[in-house]
């Protein structure tokens, strides 16, 4: 899975479980930007990413995904596209 389909997948999994434009899910955006980003929403968002790309996160790496750009650094990771 190349880097630009993940990037897709993940922007449609945020919008989706946060229940906001996909326009919003730009790769600064943070759980302090986003409205409804919150603990339970995150532990939400978690499970959404592991049921689309078929991974189990560790508890660091949840940790790590407090942003766009961290859900798309861990994800990409898992998944050995970097």
């Amino acid at each position: 899975m190349d880097q630009a389909t993940i990037r897709s997948d993940i922007q449609r999994v945020l919008a989706e479980t946060l229940g906001v434009d996909q326009s919003a899910i730009t790769p600064d955006a943070d759980s302090a930007s986003i409205e409804g980003w919150d603990s339970v929403n995150h532990l939400n968002i978690v499970l959404a990413l592991e049921t689309t790309f078929g991974v189990s996160f560790e508890p660091e790496e949840i940790e790590a995904m407090a942003s766009v750009a961290g859900v798309e650094r861990v994800v990409a990771a898992k998944l050995g596209a970097i």
